[in-house]
Parts: C-alpha cells; structure tokens; sequence
C-alpha cells in the first residue's frame, strides 16, 4: 500500500477486513500495464519544451543508460549459463555460438523465454539507433571540422561554397566488368567517385557523394552501374525498379540525392548509364524519379545485349551538341572498354590480386586510375583503334579464303582486300551502332575481340562530302523523327530475326565442329571420347539447338509475310512452353564442364582434337567452353527485344497482350537462371573464405552470403572508469571482420614478409562468430587519444576496434546497421 499510495495509484475500493493482498494484485497490475520511456525516448515521440542539455548531462545520462544495459546484460548471460555449456559445434573453446537460443529448461520455455527474447531485441534495436549518422560521424562529441563542414553542407550559404564552379560527377559501380579502366577512361576536371557494389548502403553511397562534392552542387551527376532497360542494379540488394521506388528508404535516397544536383533551369540533370529509355518500365522509372526530385533524368535509348554499346546510342533529351557520355569520359577510350569488357575482366581479376597488397593504403579512385592506365598500356589501345577496320577486313577476307580453298591464297587474300577498300567509301553508315535502329543487338564481346562476323543489315548510301556534312546530321535526325512506329516495330522484329540466327549458328558451330566428328570417331572404332561422355558433353545443347531452329523457322516465315498487323507474341509464348530443354542444360551445365576438364586431363586423344579446333575460324576463335556460354546470355536478349518489340506497340494492337504475356514468362526463367549463377556465386565465394581464415568453421549455409570485409586494429583501454576524452587505448592486433548477411566473422589478420621481396602475405585466424541479432555496437565518440573507433559486443565477448579513416568506419557501421536490421526481420 505505501508503494502504491507513494506514486497515486490508489485502489477504487476499501478491501475487506478478511481480504489480504489487494493491494499487491494492483501493484502488479498497474507495473505491467506501465508504459515507461527514457528521457531521451520520450523526448523524440512527444518533443521536449526543456533547453537542450549541456554535453556534460548529455554524456552522463548515456552512462547511465550503459550502465542499465549492462546490468540487465548480466541478469540474461547468468539466466543462459547452462546454455552456454551445451551449446553446438558452431564454435569452440569460449567462442560465442553462431545460433543461440534461450535455455531449454521447462520453466523458461513457459514463462521468460518470450520476455528475453524482446528484451534483447529491444537492447539491440537501442544500440542501432545510437550509432553516428552522416551529419554526424563521431556521436555527440564531433570535432569542430565535421561540424562545420556540415553546417557548410550542399545546399548551404556559405560564400565560398556558392562562387565554386558546378563540376561534373560521376558515380561508378565495381560491379562494371573492368571498372579501373572506365575510372581512367574520366576526363580531367570531372569528379570520379567509385563505390563496392557490395558492402555499401544507400546512406553510405550519399556520403560518399558528399565527401567528393565538399559543399559544392554537381552540374551533372552520372551513375555508371550496371542494370538493363527495366532496372539498375545500383547496389547489393537495391536494383532500383518501378516496384521498389516509393519504398521510403529508397525514396529518401533519391530526394537527397536530387539535392546534390543543380536546378533544371541551370542545366543540371541526372544520367543513367542504363538503357531505360528502350522500355516502358524503364521511362517510369525515370518518369517518377524526376517527380520525386524535381531534377531532370537521362538515360540511353538503344539497347546492346553482351556489351555497354548502348552508352553511345542516342539519349533521351533535348538535343546537345555532344551526347551526354562526352561530358565524362574520353571517347577514345569508352569506345576501347566498350569493344573488350568480357576478356578485360577476366584479365584484371589476376591483376587486382597482384596488385591489392601495393595499393590496400591508395584510395580507390587513385588505385583504379593506376590499374586502367595500365591496361591501356599494355594493350596498346591506341593502336587497337586505328587497325580495328584492317583487323575487320583480314579477318573476313581468311574466312572466305576458308569457304574458297583457293590454291594461289595471298592473291585471293589481296583481291578481297582490294574489294572491301573499294567499298569502304560507300558504307559511311555500315558502322553506326544504334543510331538509325532503336534496337542493336551487338554480338558477344568476345567474337568481336577476335574478329568476328558480325551481321548488319543497316542501309548504306554513298558517303556525304565534308562541307555536307552538317546537312546530312540534319537529314539523318529529320528522318529518324518522322520515323512512325510501324517502321520501329519492323525495325525491331528484324534484328529479333537476324540475332536469333546469329545465335542458332554459334550453336550449330558446337554440332559441325565437335559432336559430329566425334561421333564418326567413335563410330569408325578410331573413338576420342566414350558415347557416354559424348551424351554427357552434347545431348543437352543440341536439343536447345534444334528447339532454337524451329523457333527462327518460326519466326523467318512471320518476318516473310511480315505486315502491321502481324503478331510475334504468340510465337515466343509457344517457344517459352518447350523451356524443359534449357533447363535440364543448366542443371547439367557444370557436369558438362567437368566433364570436358576431365577428358582433357586424362584423355589424351581428347586433348590433341581440342587443340586443332578451339580458337580457329572454324569456331569464330572461340573454346568449346566459350561457346557453352551462349545459351545463358540469350535470355537477357530476349527480354530487351520482347521489351523494345512492346515499346512500339500500339496499346490497342492485337500483339500487345501476347507480348506482355511473352515478357512475363522469359523474364521467370531469367531469374531462374539468375538465381543458379547466384548460388553458384555464394558457394565460391564462402569457400574461398572458409579456404583464406585458417581453423574456420564450416560457413556453407543455405541463403548465406558475404556483405563486406573491414580491416580494423583491436584497443585495449587501460582505465574504463575515466571519462571518455580522458581515456587511453593501445593497439593490441590487426582484426579483419566478415559480415556475412546472418553473422560476423571476427578474426586476427597476420603480415609475414619475405626476404629481398617488397611484397607481403596476409594470414587470417579465426576468433570468433557471432550472429547478428545478438550484435550490439556502440560508438566511440572521437578524442585527443582516439579516432574513428567503435565498439562490437557480443554475447561472452566485446571487441574495441578502429579503423584507418573516418570514411571507412561509417560506411562499415552503416552496412552492419543494415545488415543488423535485415536480419532481425
């Protein structure tokens, strides 16, 4: 009664005189029903009419709350002892469990296990929203720079800020197959800002723009990324599309970043290095940006599957005296990345990994321009430019000699020669690549950097005079707006024709050169390989093959009779019911490459066939493994075509139904097969973790992939009792953090060197997992003896870490906020 009576909570009633504990059933009562807030909660739900609190009140009420959590901390840790004792093979020794569950006793089961639970979540969700935001990287004891850097923020008044010059800014994806080199494709004066694809968050992404800008508003903002004319892959788990636009982390996101970039009537805009403007989908998308922001979208109109020839087709917009991509990059150099992505790729993935021990202290603009001028100069790209055609022409005219088996081979080599540099002057537009056609579809990359035959069937027409030259632009760019959409259509159906027959003919390169001769080997008692590895190799891709053929025949008889009112919906719902045959392809697809693998290695007969015909005309100077690719790569064609096919359909056309059922149906199977290259993705990825950390347990799970790695040094502080800006740390060892998407991944990292050798090996030791959920993190506000540290604390165990910059803690606290949060759903 005196509890009760002390704090008002007074009884409706007189008790009996035989009535014993009312007063302690309302007690209860009215602490359970208790809706209790912190001063600091209270404050952000209801406002607070108080003076804001001095830093030393502020600081001191934050020791408190720590001082709770830690109290109630202990009470959970005493309550799971017996958990602790028995728990799984996960971890060993006193490392904390990767899954920990409350006890399993029968009385926490019935009464405190949903108590706890929620009181964890609780604690975690309190250390989340703790953390330092952007427009404050070191909590409530910012040093005076970043204030005031913030203050002066984009947008702000300060004199110096409003007379800089607009620069432009590009935004570019590591994600981009041989990114260094389109870093070092950026004209001089144009700000390059390249960003992980993984690891990075939307906020981390702004803060980095941020840094890059300093106050300043950009006159044109580019985001480089990758993506398809329906969405852009902006970041690990953000492909920004018109379902998840008006999500409100996503919406946030672009109206802040709308703010970074000039007003339209100063000529700012934002450009997509993204075909959006080849689908509806993607001209939503822009359409609703540019209503959120206020700020004007570009994005390319043509599309190239396999390649980023799209980047020099035509841009949406009013029209300028140089296209968009003239405004950052050197088009020398756009044009070379362009034509060599796929085997550029493939050759810096080596590189970076001889290169990443020199330049992990380089910022990642310097270390990717360092890395692209050297592949420009080791490929002589000047070079390759200027004989691109001569290359084109040898090339065609060794295919002929090929078909001609000519006896006198150097005078038919020179009379072809002679012809095509005839003709050279009547094909002015033979080279255009998405200018007087919507849709392009490019052949793979890899047949273009050995001299492939592409097909074209643009026009040609005599070339202009130089002083006509203006008059026939203005010709080509009249033409093209009085283009109707019938000739578009059209336009788009033959290149559908024509790029599905360059493809039936890749496949039929695989029967005529290798499954053929092999099975008259093996037919004539002279056999290469086994039947049962013949049927293992090519059963698969030659039915996809003669599914291919009708599939063309199909679509040549339509092109044949081909009026405005004809439909091609139709014949790709029919060609999506017979799919089965893709899919037992893909199923088996890295049987069929161990196959070949094992074959090689122990066949030697095998071997010596594989060396005659890989990389020969024959082949298009491709592998047999190469030509394997083909089949995945298509689906992606497919989808632009049925996409652009649509565009330029009339919304009352017979077709328009078909063609959006066609979509639906080969974009399920896209993702399918998105999804088979994912996991296979995961798993190497895990295992080449699980390979690097030494003593790591088994990190093979189901839906488990890595975000981000963050090298950080471990403090140890030497009196906790001191204030914060009082206290000292020292640095202990070097630590490396795996965040994976469910868990963190502590371990010590270790630099051995080798004498008379400059370079060094890093060695990582497993320390300890941790699950997310059980994650809390505390912030270190920045002193006269510590910078950029923060603290991990698990559930036996807590980490004092700091990294090298202040950049790297907040985007490595942002992606465990995220990843936190996520996992936590």
């Amino acid at each position: 009664m005196p509890k009760c009576t002390r704090l008002g909570w007074f009884l409706p009633y007189t008790p009996t005189q035989n009535e014993y504990g009312a007063w302690k059933h309302h007690y209860i009562a009215c602490v359970s029903s208790l809706d209790w807030l912190t001063p600091r909660e209270a404050a952000a739900v209801y406002g607070t009419l108080n003076e804001p609190k001095t830093e030393d009140e502020e600081f001191k009420e934050r020791q408190r709350e720590k001082c709770l959590r830690k109290i109630i901390w202990e009470k959970i840790a005493f309550r799971k002892k017996e958990l602790f004792k028995a728990r799984p093979p996960w971890l060993s020794g006193t490392r904390c469990s990767r899954s920990m569950s409350l006890p399993g006793g029968p009385w926490m089961q019935r009464e405190g296990a949903g108590f706890y639970e929620a009181l964890e979540r609780q604690l975690v969700l309190a250390s989340l929203d703790a953390l330092p935001t952007r427009s404050n990287l070191s909590g409530s004891h910012s040093s005076p720079f970043l204030v005031k850097k913030n203050h002066h923020g984009v947008g702000g008044t300060d004199d110096s800020s409003s007379c800089a010059l607009q620069p432009c800014v590009i935004l570019i994806s590591s994600r981009i197959p041989a990114y260094e080199m389109v870093v070092e494709s950026v004209k001089v004066g144009v700000v390059t800002v390249p960003y992980e694809h993984s690891g990075v968050t939307l906020e981390g992404l702004l803060h980095l723009l941020d840094r890059a800008l300093k106050g300043r508003k950009a006159r044109s903002l580019g985001i480089f990324s990758g993506g398809n004319s329906r969405e852009i892959d902006l970041l690990q788990g953000y492909k920004i599309s018109i379902k998840n636009l008006l999500w409100p982390e996503v919406r946030d996101f672009w109206e802040k970043l709308g703010s970074y970039v000039a007003a339209e009537e100063e000529g700012g805009r934002v450009d997509f290095f993204v075909p959006l403007g080849a689908s509806e989908a993607g001209l939503e998308v822009l359409s609703q940006l540019s209503q959120l922001t206020g700020t004007f979208f570009s994005a390319p109109t043509g599309i190239a599957t396999g390649s980023f020839q799209h980047i020099l087709s035509d841009w949406l917009g009013p029209q300028q005296d140089r296209p968009p991509p003239s405004d950052y990059f050197s088009e020398s150099k756009l044009q070379a990345w362009t034509n060599f992505t796929d085997s550029l790729e493939d050759t810096l993935k080596s590189v970076r990994k001889e290169f990443r021990p020199l330049f992990k202290n380089l910022q990642r603009s310097i270390s990717g321009r360092i890395l692209g001028q050297l592949m420009f100069d080791s490929l002589s790209m000047a070079s390759i430019l200027d004989n691109q055609d001569a290359a084109q022409a040898l090339a065609d005219g060794l295919l002929e000699l090929s078909k001609e088996g000519s006896d006198k081979p150097l005078e038919f080599l020179s009379s072809f020669l002679l012809k095509k540099s005839s003709k050279k002057s009547e094909e002015f537009e033979g080279n255009d690549i998405l200018l007087d056609c919507d849709v392009k579809v490019t052949s793979d990359p890899l047949m273009k950097e050995r001299g492939a035959i592409e097909d074209n069937f643009q026009d040609t027409k005599s070339s202009p005079n130089q002083s006509n030259l203006n008059m026939e632009v203005l010709f080509k760019l009249e033409r093209k707006l009085q283009m109707n959409s019938v000739e578009k259509r059209t336009r788009v159906v033959k290149e559908l024709v024509q790029s599905e027959r360059r493809y039936v003919q890749m496949l039929g390169i695989v029967r005529d050169v290798y499954a053929r001769p092999l099975r008259a080997a093996l037919a004539s008692n002279r056999a290469i390989l086994s039947a049962a590895n013949i049927h293992i190799i090519f059963s698969d891709v030659l039915r996809i093959l003669n599914l291919n053929r009708e599939f063309l025949a199909n679509l040549r008889d339509r092109l044949q009779e081909w009026s405005p009112a004809h439909c091609v919906g139709e014949i790709f719902i029919k060609f999506g019911r017979q799919l089965n045959t893709y899919t037992n392809f893909f199923n088996n697809y890295p049987v069929v490459l161990k196959t070949i693998e094992k074959c090689r290695e122990m066949t030697p007969a095998f071997r010596a066939f594989l060396k005659r015909h890989d990389n020969t005309i024959a082949t298009k100077m491709l592998s047999l493994p190469e030509l394997l690719l083909y089949p995945s790569r298509r689906f992606e064609e497919y989808i632009h075509l049925l996409y652009a096919l649509r565009l330029h359909t009339p919304a009352g056309h017979i077709d328009r139904g078909d063609l959006t059922a066609a979509i639906d149906q080969i974009k399920n199977y896209k993702g399918y097969i998105d999804q088979i290259k994912e996991n296979i993705k995961m798993r190497e990825q895990l295992t080449h973790v699980q390979t690097t950390i030494s003593d790591c347990p088994t990190l093979s799970e189901a839906n488990r992939y890595l975000i981000r790695i963050q090298d950080v040094v471990q403090l140890h502080c030497y009196d906790e009792e001191m204030d914060f800006p009082l206290r000292l740390y020292e640095q202990t060892r070097d630590l490396s953090l795996f965040l994976f998407n469910d868990a963190l991944l502590v371990t010590s990292r270790a630099t051995s060197h080798t004498p008379f050798e400059r370079t060094s090996k890093t060695t990582y030791q497993f320390i300890a997992s941790v699950a997310l959920p059980r994650m809390f993190i505390e912030d270190i506000p920045d002193s006269k003896y510590v910078k950029n540290a923060f603290i991990l604390q698990g559930p036996m165990r807590e980490w004092i870490c700091a990294t090298e910059a202040a950049d790297d803690k907040f985007l490595w606290l942002s992606a465990l906020q995220t990843a936190i949060r996520s996992s936590m759903k």
